[in-house]
């Protein structure tokens, strides 16, 4: 067999596994591990490969980090009564914000992967299944023996908002500085990263630590907050983070104030700025969202309106909202106040939806965006300047 064939076929195998090892690729072709190096490099120089980490041009994905929850959402089909029994109607689903982002992307068709951990338990082997049949690639996820996968219970009111959640996420304190390390060549392979704050401070620390060393040429990272407790895993340096996405009540715990007026949301946006961060996205429920219009802290803040839209439930609008986002940043870069837009766009979606992750959604959703997100904001308790 010719060395071009077998230069083919090496191509083929790391098409089908972009994270194979050079050792694999000898044993599988019958190759020392020398001319398999030669191989590439041959690749490397046609461009069919985009260097060490073996990245396809037509293939970087968006990498997400974080949580793949077993959810349970109960809804109570009444007004809820403290210190009594009380009737709802409940259900399972798929969730973890990380996870639902991966989903969101994935119905959006574009390329994505997701790195979690799961136990070995039955809801383990269902997170995996379910994601690999989406299309995201979770080749790159912790696996652990003898331990129960995340879950997240919900209490929902007879309307869909929720009025308490609680979270069983020990595992993911797994996701170590280490264990990141040892996923390097999947993230160098990423066009987008996407990080939810269920990891612990030191792997977010380490995240950001790795997209300041070179920012010129570094993947992009997105930084996605979860609730306000777990806002505490989240550095006070965020120097080389390209985006933070966070509600007032996150944006509040982070400045240690209360934030009643537009003017002090502007100003806390402005703040986040100064501590690193290159742009901020803060979503406000039906008050909209507001957005830095600009990378310097003296740049506008600007703000959309919500979409009107009769919520069914309110579980993974968020996540939807981030998941539009960083399709947007993925396709258009640097034009937050469109991404703003895309972002109001599907979680309206969500809401409509009592799933989780919309069955609605798919690829071509966000081709066009109607003018709904810029009418006037709504009369609301929300003071505007």
């Amino acid at each position: 067999m010719t060395d071009t064939n077998k230069k083919d076929q090496l191509y083929t195998l790391i098409r089908n596994n972009p994270f194979i090892s050079q050792q694999d690729l000898a044993n599988e072709l019958g190759l020392s591990r020398s001319a398999v190096a030669g191989h590439i490099a041959g690749l490397i120089r046609e461009r069919r490969l985009l260097g060490r980490a073996y990245v396809l041009p037509d293939s970087r994905p968006v990498l997400c980090i974080g949580a793949a929850n077993l959810d349970r959402k109960m809804r109570t089909l009444a007004t809820l009564q403290m210190g009594t029994s009380n009737p709802v109607r409940s259900e399972e689903v798929f969730g973890g914000v990380g996870r639902n982002i991966a989903e969101n992307l994935a119905r959006l068709a574009i390329p994505v992967a997701l790195l979690t951990a799961l136990g070995d338990d039955a809801a383990g082997h269902a997170l995996q299944t379910h994601a690999e049949d989406a299309g995201i690639d979770m080749r790159g996820s912790l696996h652990l023996s003898n331990t129960s996968s995340g879950t997240y219970t919900a209490v929902l009111d007879e309307h869909g908002e929720m009025l308490l959640a609680m979270a069983n996420m020990q595992l993911y304190e797994q996701l170590t500085p280490a264990f990141l390390h040892s996923r390097q060549p999947q993230r160098a392979a990423a066009a987008l990263t996407v990080c939810d704050l269920n990891l612990g401070h030191d792997s977010v620390q380490a995240l950001l630590a790795d997209a300041r060393q070179d920012v010129a040429h570094a993947t992009p990272l997105v930084i996605v907050a979860v609730s306000q407790p777990k806002m505490a895993h989240l550095p006070q340096d965020l120097a080389g983070l390209h985006l933070l996405i966070l509600n007032r009540g996150e944006l509040e715990t982070r400045v240690a104030r209360a934030l009643p007026t537009a003017f002090d949301v502007r100003a806390a946006c402005r703040e986040v700025q100064r501590q690193g961060a290159r742009q901020v996205i803060v979503t406000c429920g039906g008050e909209g969202v507001y957005f830095t219009d600009g990378d310097g802290v003296d740049a506008p803040v600007g703000h959309l309106a919500a979409r009107e839209v009769d919520a069914v439930d309110v579980t993974g609008a968020g996540d939807a909202f981030s998941a539009a986002v960083c399709w947007s940043l993925y396709h258009d870069s640097g034009d937050l106040k469109l991404a703003c837009r895309r972002g109001l766009k599907l979680a309206a979606m969500t809401l409509e939806s009592a799933a989780t992750v919309s069955p609605q959604i798919s690829a071509g959703a966000l081709d066009d965006i109607d003018d709904a997100d810029l009418a006037p904001p709504p009369p609301t308790l929300f003071q505007q300047d």
